[in-house]
């Protein structure tokens, strides 16, 4: 039985704004307590080969893709491959590609998919769950892992169990029905009854089986992503699929599209202290407290007097509270929110205000990450603005000219390869290079240590859209 981990790599994450921002979502974040990096390179690290399983295949929107790399490689994962989704259409036409692919591949696959950005405590219970649930998927169920709900959770799809799966034991159970997130007073009642699980969105199964059930149950959806990756392209190690296939696919989950319908559905429990860290009050029941029931995160310094049962996160700020109780602080260098505790699931309510006043906190943080670094402003005024680039060991940003601004560069940290017009030099710490509106030009970390840059920009119109590229080694279109 070969196992083939699957991680959906495509939410926005809304609900953890102003942290996760749709470039930069909450499985890239390192702000969970306890947990060694982020919750992608946590997930990629559950099921490796050494346990048992195959390489994982990422999907992943293309904005995400170089992030995705970055961060596997820096656990030295080696991605069986990263799927790109053109645009995003839910779990459903995700996860068909990757059970096209790998049928392709091995017909008796089993796909043990994942979302990206969820916590589990026990990792080995969690393995042993999946090879469980990898048992029953082979003799034709296509599984749920149902969470034990430890509280009256009313942000949750619930699962209601049925009658033990013949043969197993108690080990796993039919799917009775499927409940949609509950109003307060129906979750305590699915807590006091029992037989009600959380859907955690994780599933096992078996590639053939869900397939041929997908094709009875959603043929819209299975002829698309058919075509989108027989005529994927590959770019860069990543393959794209056709965007004018996937989109034709109806936006849906699997649960909807699938596993509501068909009668093969069944459900494992699983007790791994898992938390899907949907919200700033799920990340606040993961968090270290203090004696006031206070949890503190981001580095950052505070002074609380008479708080408690409070979430404060900020990473630059000095924070100071005083008679506060239940509430969420989050402070980014760009935006602040502050929250009631037991109002966190509704933060999704604000991004989507932000987009319907064409702001631009909700996609993007003040640091602007590249598949060759990230740089962030520090000043800006009348005609100039000062940045901060950061150029990883061998990061190389594309050949380009701009028509209105002229460009000087100082090296803090590294050495850098500037090239100017037909001009060619390497520049040290403390050394400068000055490019003028018009010159053609690129800035190359050829070292083994990052490169650290003050650019000073001086024009009329310092918008990132004066950029004409040239030659670009990451395959970028213009508009990206």
């Amino acid at each position: 039985m070969r196992i083939y981990p699957v991680i959906l790599s495509g939410g926005a994450g809304t609900r953890l704004w102003p942290l996760s921002r749709a470039l930069y979502p909450k499985q890239f974040i390192r702000f969970v307590d306890g947990l060694e990096g982020s919750l992608l390179q946590a997930t990629a690290r559950r099921l490796v080969p050494a346990t048992g399983f195959e390489r994982p295949t990422v999907i992943c929107n293309v904005d995400h893709r170089f992030l995705v790399r970055d961060e596997l490689g820096a656990i030295d994962v080696t991605p069986k491959r990263i799927f790109l989704e053109p645009v995003g259409r839910n779990t459903a036409p995700a996860i068909a590609t990757a059970a096209l692919a790998h049928v392709a591949e091995d017909p008796d696959a089993i796909l043990a998919v994942m979302p990206s950005d969820h916590v589990i405590r026990n990792e080995k219970a969690f393995v042993r769950a999946v090879l469980n649930a990898a048992e029953f998927a082979q003799s034709g169920h296509l599984m749920l892992l149902g969470v034990r709900p430890t509280a009256p959770h009313t942000g949750y799809g619930y699962i209601r169990q049925g009658v033990a799966i013949e043969g197993g034991g108690d080990a796993a159970f039919t799917v009775d029905a499927f409940r949609e997130k509950p109003d307060a007073v129906t979750a305590e009642k699915y807590l006091t009854e029992g037989g009600h699980y959380w859907n955690s969105g994780i599933f096992v199964l078996h590639g053939q089986t869900f397939l041929a059930e997908m094709g009875r149950l959603a043929p819209d959806i299975l002829a698309p992503t058919t075509s989108a990756l027989e005529s994927a392209k590959e770019d860069l190690g990543f393959l794209r699929l056709d965007e004018a296939a996937f989109t034709q696919s109806p936006s849906i989950s699997v649960d909807y599209a699938v596993m509501e319908k068909t009668d093969k559905a069944a459900m494992l429990p699983l007790d791994v202290g898992w938390n899907d860290v949907g919200s700033w009050s799920a990340l606040y029941d993961l968090a270290e407290r203090d004696g006031e029931g206070n949890a503190i995160n981001g580095g950052a310094s505070d002074l609380l007097e008479d708080t408690r049962d409070c979430y404060i996160h900020s990473e630059r700020s000095l924070v100071a509270t005083l008679g506060l109780e239940n509430l969420v602080i989050v402070d980014t260098p760009d935006a602040l929110l502050v929250a009631d505790k037991g109002r966190a699931q509704d933060v999704g309510r604000l991004v989507a205000k932000l987009k319907e006043r064409n702001r631009t906190e909700h996609a993007q943080h003040v640091r602007e990450h590249r598949p060759w670094g990230y740089f962030e402003p520090l000043n800006i005024g009348p005609r100039f603005q000062v940045k901060r680039l950061f150029v990883k060991p061998g990061g190389k940003l594309s050949l380009q000219m701009h028509h209105h601004r002229s460009e000087h560069w100082v090296v803090v940290k590294g050495t850098a390869k500037v090239t100017i017009g037909d001009t060619v030099k390497l520049v040290g710490e403390n050394e400068s290079a000055y490019i003028t509106a018009t010159q053609w030009h690129r800035l190359e970390n050829p070292g083994k240590v990052p490169l650290e840059i003050i650019e000073v920009q001086l024009g009329t119109y310092l918008g990132e859209d004066d950029i004409i590229r040239s030659e670009d080694v990451y395959n970028r279109p213009v508009e990206e």
